[in-house]
């Protein structure tokens, strides 16, 4: 098994080359978690935009969108993600409003940067969410139903990513692999082609 996992740590990080790895999807998906693991395994860095925000701006998310509104939030991490992609290798997780920013995802497709959304069903983010009190944009009435508002929203956007890969419930070094083997497969997709 750890043998596998290298060749295809390997092949996925010869498809990366000097380019970033920069994880989308919606809060609850996995991008920070599974992030750290395909990193390690790529034994690149890892950044976590969400972490670099309030690194700079000494506030928390929360204390970022009770202060400002999401409107300069998103200023904020779009400047932060543009620094992020100026050098790489990196595997970057951006938070679940980030890629829906159209100069962002200007920025991550200039960059040469691969884009992976983490896709997962409504139960699922629901169930990860619904245990952390963290999340601005779910501190509404039903929030349940604001995250599905949410899904219906940004999926379609989140397809636009360079791969997609099912977020489910699996051990998190299943899922690293099956992003890995994503990564590694473009390889052999460019040569098809």
């Amino acid at each position: 098994m750890t043998e596998t996992l290298t060749s295809v740590a390997e092949q996925a990080r010869a498809v990366l080359g000097r380019r970033n790895l920069v994880f989308v999807g919606l809060m609850g998906a996995g991008k920070s978690v599974i992030g750290k693991l395909v990193a390690q395994s790529l034994s690149i860095p890892f950044v976590d935009t969400d972490a670099e925000i309030e690194k700079v701006s000494r506030m928390t998310i929360p204390e970022l969108f009770s202060s400002y509104g999401e409107t300069e939030f998103r200023a904020l991490e779009t400047r932060v993600i543009e620094r992020l992609m100026r050098n790489g290798p990196k595997v970057i997780s951006t938070g679940g409003g980030a890629f829906i920013n159209e100069n962002t995802r200007k920025q991550i497709r200039a960059s040469g940067a691969i884009s992976v959304w983490l896709k997962a069903d409504l139960d699922i983010l629901w169930e990860r969410v619904s245990k952390r009190d963290n999340r601005p944009l779910l501190k509404t009435e039903n929030p349940r139903q604001t995250l599905e508002n949410l899904m219906i929203q940004r999926y379609p956007v989140y397809a636009e990513a360079d791969l997609t890969v099912p977020s489910i419930n699996v051990r998190k070094d299943v899922m690293a692999n099956s992003v890995l083997s994503a990564v590694a497969d473009m390889h052999h997709e460019s040569r098809l082609s």
